[in-house]
């Protein structure tokens, strides 16, 4: 295995690794990017609907966390979106696939470092508030976390920066905005609380029971660690949720990934009218 492949496996995200892989970054690529946006399970896609774009693969960069999960391509992907300057993290790593925080959250950290100041997240999530259908889209208001503890021992960040923002972790001046302009091109939201498990298990229904009496809306396995780190760096962000299925304690069937993925592609033409409202809406100072 090659020295950068020894790193990736390992999963360290030390601020040498950092160093090292805007350096590399910088090798191919000079834009600044003012706002980055995390694709999640089978919105990679939306990448391609930016102009004049470079790509650059995930694997050669030093110390960026790989991902082992169907839809999550790992690239960086350098464009103008709606005139704006901007970079897509084209796959996202997940803690249950053996990561540790600060490898989760390394493309945050190199990002901001690239000149990035404000943060689009996206994710693939199942439905707890049950007026949400699958494919409706959901700004994220506010999350509930329920590894807050790991996220301190994985060394993301010390406590001072981990508190920092954390009351206000989603810019809701910045959802106003992007909420009012997705409905003049005739897309319709929700709002709603999202809440982060660990995975990579789908839930049960006694989950659900309490995830629902906890005021979470939807429910997934990513978003929170990279949120976190962004308000740490005193970014802005924005949040949105496809709601792809029932969350596993409402199906009567079992779900799949597959299903997951499917819902997200069919959603593809309509998150893309979104997502260009929201980056144009999106401030251009930091927090």
């Amino acid at each position: 295995m090659s020295e950068v492949g020894a790193r990736i496996s390992s999963g360290l995200a030390t601020d040498e690794n950092l160093a090292e892989a805007v350096a590399h970054v910088r090798r191919f690529e000079s834009r600044t990017p003012s706002i980055a946006l995390i694709l999640g399970s089978g919105l990679g896609s939306l990448a391609e609907s930016a102009e004049d774009v470079f790509v650059l693969q995930a694997v050669d960069i030093p110390g960026y966390p790989g991902s082992m999960v169907e839809g999550h391509r790992g690239a960086l992907v350098f464009g103008r979106l709606a005139g704006r300057e901007v970079v897509f993290i084209q796959g996202r790593a997940h803690v249950y696939e053996g990561h540790p925080i600060g490898a989760v959250t390394l493309p945050v950290r190199l990002a901001h470092a690239l000149g990035a100041r404000s943060l689009v997240v996206t994710n693939a999530a199942g439905g707890i508030n049950r007026t949400f259908k699958p494919g409706t889209l959901m700004f994220i208001t506010d999350h509930i976390r329920l590894w807050h503890r790991k996220l301190l021992a994985g060394g993301m960040m010390t406590c001072d920066l981990y508190w920092s923002g954390l009351h206000t972790p989603y810019d809701l001046d910045w959802t106003d905005r992007a909420e009012q302009a997705a409905l003049r091109m005739g897309v319709g939201t929700r709002r709603g609380v999202y809440l982060w498990t660990g995975g990579p298990s789908y839930e049960t229904k006694a989950e659900i029971s309490a995830f629902t009496r906890l005021g979470a809306d939807a429910v997934g396995m990513s978003t929170v660690p990279e949120v976190i780190q962004a308000r740490a760096l005193g970014m802005r962000v924005l949040g949105i949720s496809t709601i792809t299925n029932p969350a596993a304690g409402l199906s009567p069937v079992p779900l799949s990934h597959e299903e997951v993925l499917a819902v997200a592609r069919r959603m593809r033409a309509e998150l893309e009218v979104l997502v260009h409202s929201v980056v144009r809406e999106a401030p251009v100072s930091p927090a």
